[in-house]
């Protein structure tokens, strides 16, 4: 996941923001309890989300604690842990596995490559405790990979592979819920992918990686043009958000689906226009 799926912090209350960093803190507990000091480096934000939509809807029983760590060491922080902040660690740290190796075989990082050796162990025993997920996740990659190295230009094609593994993802019960969940992972992994297509645009044509959006980027209403298609991604994850018995977090949710998502297009689109890559 790419950190695209977060909070519009200045459209919270103090009290929402505080609940929302609680799990925040909560999912970095269950890393670091889970799969240790490597495992912790890989939390974000997205799978913070994760926790909380699935703890949002299905209200399981949690933990609440107050401390220390070693990014706070001055005062205690509040934390939630519950069996979805544990989930969200364990699906975060095989996304990141897989992220790892996708950035050393595209770009050669050789800090992603060590990071990935790093978390391959972490990665097998997550993968053990959900093995339908992470053969779907695995799958759903290499599908992606395999349309990314033949070039493929059809953008409903290319981010529906990652929009099949986040169904997968927020799916997590196979029960009544399943359909609406899906439905809203399914948009929710296209628009990361598109969304993450748009910010690397620049980056790849120099590096000549593959990009989905390369082929559009002389339209002279490109930016224009993907917020479009991701606005179309998001209004049908929303709608189907919309549909789950979700009362209590339920701002904190709406705020990241209506708002949060947006911030890091909007940076991307203000970058663009000082680089004179946006026309006014």
């Amino acid at each position: 996941m790419f950190g695209y799926i977060t909070v519009n912090e200045p459209d919270l209350r103090i009290r929402e923001y505080n609940l929302y960093r609680a799990y925040y803190c909560g999912v970095c507990r269950d890393l670091h309890s889970c799969y240790g000091r490597a495992g912790q480096m890989t939390l974000s934000y997205d799978t913070t989300f994760l926790a909380l939509l699935l703890t949002s809807l299905y209200e399981p029983e949690e933990t609440r604690t107050n401390a220390r760590c070693i990014v706070h060491p001055l005062s205690k922080h509040p934390a939630r842990q519950n069996a979805f902040t544990r989930y969200a660690a364990d699906v975060n740290v095989i996304l990141s596995y897989y992220s790892c190796l996708d950035n050393w075989e595209d770009e050669h990082q050789w800090r992603s490559r060590i990071m990935a050796l790093i978390l391959s162990g972490a990665s097998r025993r997550a993968g053990a405790l959900h093995e339908e997920k992470a053969a779907v996740i695995l799958d759903s990659l290499e599908k992606l990979r395999k349309m990314e190295q033949s070039g493929e230009k059809d953008l409903d094609s290319v981010s529906g592979c990652f929009g099949a593994l986040m169904a997968e993802i927020l799916d997590c019960k196979g029960d009544h819920w399943s359909p609406a969940l899906r439905q809203m992972g399914f948009y929710l992994g296209k628009f990361i992918y598109l969304m993450d297509a748009y910010d690397d645009l620049e980056k790849d044509l120099k590096s000549g990686s593959y990009n989905p959006l390369a082929s559009l980027k002389d339209r002279p209403d490109f930016d224009e043009y993907c917020r479009d298609i991701l606005t179309m991604m998001m209004a049908e994850s929303c709608r189907a958000f919309e549909m789950l018995p979700i009362v209590e977090n339920v701002d904190i949710l709406r705020n990241i689906m209506y708002s949060g998502v947006w911030t890091k297009f909007e940076e991307v689109c203000e970058k663009r226009k000082e680089a004179g890559k946006i026309n006014e």
